[in-house]
């Protein structure tokens, strides 16, 4: 089945750009810029890069990936507040893929909450790396994912705030050409069979409900479904934020339909992290450094009795 997809080919902040892509399933695509001048000093940060089946992502700040903590069966990272952050993504394999990335449970190119295989999805190169910035605002410019609050986020001046704190990537690999052989020619249509067609009753259809009927079913479905907490101020999630330039184009792609790795991560603030037992609970020390300046060597005394 051929896609479309959408390219993005100008520069974002001023960033050296190397080739990327970005893609959606169904019919469209979009393609992501690779900002290789924000890859600085990685050698000194700990290897924290969440990956299935070789396909990877990071949390960026400033350049450099934050600190990953595997528990409870996932990966969380801590979110500095008020900090922008892009997602790196990196393809290993010698195919094109393409990526549904979502923020907060929302598709960062089209802010929709689907499927991974109904999404837009980010095209990667082989053996490409994209990043990818901020929310895809239109052909030509994105805005700035940051972490705040939950009633800061974007997702919650969208009403879809049921998500929050969650980094999902789903990656799908590019079809290589199939061949088809060429199929039996099926038998004429004959005047028995049009006979049988004719004469065959009329195909059943479910009745539409009533209008009473689907008022109450309605009412029961809201009823049904879950409450949530509403947004805090002390909880992270994703903002938009400024305006930065991010140029696409759509091409077209046919698409595996069985996913080939999906990675989830999962950022909160530092003292929640605390409270899930991600990370130790920091306690104050003594300054053992000042006692130990103090220390004298003799007192006119003899040896105390213990």
């Amino acid at each position: 089945m051929r896609k479309k997809v959408l390219t993005i080919i100008g520069l974002t902040m001023a960033f050296v750009v190397l080739t990327g892509f970005a893609v959606r399933y169904g019919s469209r695509s979009a393609q992501a810029t690779s900002g290789e001048a924000s890859m600085v000093e990685l050698e000194a940060y700990p290897e924290t890069v969440a990956a299935e089946n070789g396909f990877s992502i990071e949390v960026l700040v400033d350049g450099r990936p934050l600190a990953e903590y595997a528990a409870r069966g996932r990966r969380y990272v801590e979110a500095l507040e008020n900090a922008e952050y892009e997602v790196r993504v990196h393809n290993p394999t010698g195919s094109r893929v393409a990526v549904a990335l979502a923020v907060d449970g929302l598709n960062s190119i089209d802010a929709r909450h689907t499927s991974a295989w109904d999404a837009h999805k980010w095209v990667i190169e082989p053996y490409g790396t994209i990043h990818v910035r901020g929310w895809q605002m239109s052909g030509e410019s994105a805005r700035r994912f940051y972490f705040t609050t939950e009633r800061d986020s974007y997702a919650a001046k969208l009403g879809q705030a049921q998500n929050l704190g969650l980094i999902t990537a789903v990656f799908f690999r590019e079809r290589r050409p199939v061949t088809f052989t060429q199929a039996t020619p099926r038998p004429p249509y004959t005047e028995d069979r049009a006979r049988d067609e004719r004469t065959a009753p009329e195909p059943k259809t479910m009745g539409e409900p009533s209008a009473s009927n689907q008022g109450g079913r309605d009412a029961a479905k809201q009823r049904s479904l879950p409450s949530y907490p509403p947004p805090d101020d002390e909880s992270a999630a994703t903002g938009i934020g400024r305006s930065v330039r991010n140029d696409v184009q759509w091409i077209k792609m046919d698409l595996d339909s069985r996913p080939a790795g999906e990675i989830t991560i999962r950022y909160e603030y530092r003292a929640s992290l605390v409270r899930l037992g991600i990370i130790p609970r920091d306690y104050p020390r003594p300054n053992v450094l000042d006692r130990r300046e103090r220390a004298q060597g003799f007192e006119p005394k003899y040896c105390p009795q213990p």
